[in-house]
């Protein structure tokens, strides 16, 4: 961690912070608990036989995911969560207690939304908004740092963009 993921996360804080934000931004980060909402629409894609092999990469891209990031680098780099460096904040959700870096959440999602635009563009109007939401509010909730969200997100294109490009061949 370092100094700028405080000052931003501060920055966000204090920027966006009102009751609003308090309310939505819970509900928001609980769709990518688990990759819930994104497992549904990989469940929903199977059901369709233009999707199906999508459904497919999207449940392949989600679990490799896991593999990675939860499974290897969590563990591996242990980080401390924003949370648990500075508890004064109160946090709207419960304490996480597993490793921070790198966001779960930001992977499954920007995973996901790669995987979902990459079968179709209208669905990345959908998915792209959505995961970008769902990794702010992992900010907004200060249970990651940037640093995390955006190694998250790296990782997640990567791994959605491998997906894709092998499903092709």
């Amino acid at each position: 961690m370092t100094d700028i993921d405080f000052i931003i996360l501060d920055f966000i804080n204090n920027i966006f912070g009102c009751n609003f934000m308090d309310f939505i931004m819970p509900k928001i980060t609980s769709l990518g608990n688990g990759g819930f909402i994104w497992l549904a629409i990989a469940v929903g894609l199977m059901f369709s036989k233009k999707y199906r092999k999508s459904g497919i990469v999207l449940i392949a891209s989600l679990a490799i995911g896991v593999f990675i990031g939860s499974v290897v680098l969590k563990p591996l780099i242990a980080r401390p969560r924003p949370c648990h460096v500075n508890g004064e904040l109160p946090l709207l959700i419960n304490i996480p207690t597993d490793f921070s870096f790198p966001s779960g959440h930001t992977m499954s999602s920007v995973s996901a939304a790669y995987v979902l635009t990459s079968a179709n563009k209208k669905l990345g109007w959908f998915a792209i908004p959505l995961a970008v939401l769902i990794a702010f509010s992992r900010l907004y909730l200060y249970v990651h740092f940037p640093s995390d969200v955006i190694a998250g997100a790296v990782i997640g294109i990567a791994i959605a963009y491998f997906a894709v490009k092998i499903s092709k061949k």
